[in-house]
């Protein structure tokens, strides 16, 4: 494919959609590391400092097709960060499954991670692997564009600007977040803040990898993992059914995004940049400075074991 046609499909939606947020259910226990923060990991690197970035004035924009290029341009090279950084912590999964004795740290390090993606297991079983291999993985940047779209109004919502929650993430503790309104009397939660947009991507992430509603889409994941198969967000979309009460309406939704913004364009892009990737390579992707060297068509001089 041409770069021309590239950069068309980056800028040029084919349909335009009214976004309304998207009803979350509300999570239980949300509030136990719910930022999606890294456990200490002597392999991963220190995040760059973009990561801690703002959120762009999309409201500035008068033009539609120019607003959903600067979101998706905005988004992305975080989700390649987010996405990265998990491959390297999956890859220290998998070296810990090789060893025939695991020391305390890495114990410790496991049953942090059992603890964090919800995983009830024995430590160092093969069922915890198992498990923590299916929870410990990337999502298509498809969807989490398609998502992020959809319940932040393309950056613009108050929680979005007021509180970088650009999935409408809850939190149920008072001063977590910020208070809905309308919110039903007798109500406690709050849509959650968090300290950069990064940090959404990274919760939400976290969420999909850990919550009992989303094991559907997990499972997906895992049958295109055996198969072989590239993951796709059009696929995995499927697995939504419980992110809104809209079940399978809001489902048609998304997948209308990726389909009619070309969104598993950034899909693909995304396994071009970690295929064959070097361990040393990865660790560059993770921590790539400055934010544009993420975007699509770079491939960063990246290039690991192919996960997506």
């Amino acid at each position: 494919m041409s770069a021309g046609k590239r950069a068309l499909m980056l800028v040029v939606p084919l349909i335009a959609f009214a976004i309304g947020g998207g009803f979350y259910v509300p999570q239980a226990g949300m509030d136990g590391n719910r930022s999606g923060s890294e456990l200490p990991l002597a392999s991963l690197p220190t995040l760059p400092d973009w990561a801690n970035d703002g959120l762009p004035d999309f409201s500035s924009f008068q033009d539609t097709t120019e607003k959903k290029a600067a979101f998706f341009s905005f988004l992305y090279p975080r989700i390649v960060l987010a996405n990265s950084r998990i491959l390297i912590e999956r890859d220290y999964l998998d070296s810990l499954a090789g060893k025939p004795s695991l020391s305390d740290d890495e114990q410790q390090w496991l049953a942090a991670q059992a603890d964090r993606l919800r995983v009830e297991a024995k430590t160092g079983s093969d069922e915890q692997f198992e498990l923590l291999r299916k929870r410990l993985d990337v999502i298509p940047p498809s969807l989490i564009l398609a998502q992020a779209a959809n319940e932040s109004a393309w950056g613009t919502s108050r929680f979005a600007t007021k509180g970088y929650n650009l999935f409408g993430q809850w939190c149920f503790s008072k001063g977590c977040g910020l208070v809905p309104r309308g919110r039903v009397e007798g109500a406690n939660h709050e849509v959650a803040k968090f300290s950069s947009p990064y940090r959404s991507v990274r919760a939400y992430i976290q969420n999909l990898n850990r919550h009992p509603t989303y094991q559907a889409l997990r499972d997906i994941r895992l049958e295109d993992r055996r198969a072989d198969d590239p993951l796709s967000g059009l696929e995995m979309a499927q697995g939504l059914l419980g992110y809104s009460e809209r079940g399978e309406d809001y489902i048609e939704e998304i997948r209308s995004m990726i389909h009619y913004n070309n969104l598993s364009f950034y899909d693909n892009d995304f396994r071009e940049v970690i295929r064959d990737l070097t361990p040393d390579r990865l660790q560059q992707l993770a921590s790539a400075n400055p934010e544009t060297a993420l975007l699509p068509g770079q491939k960063t001089q990246n290039s690991g074991p192919t996960e997506g």
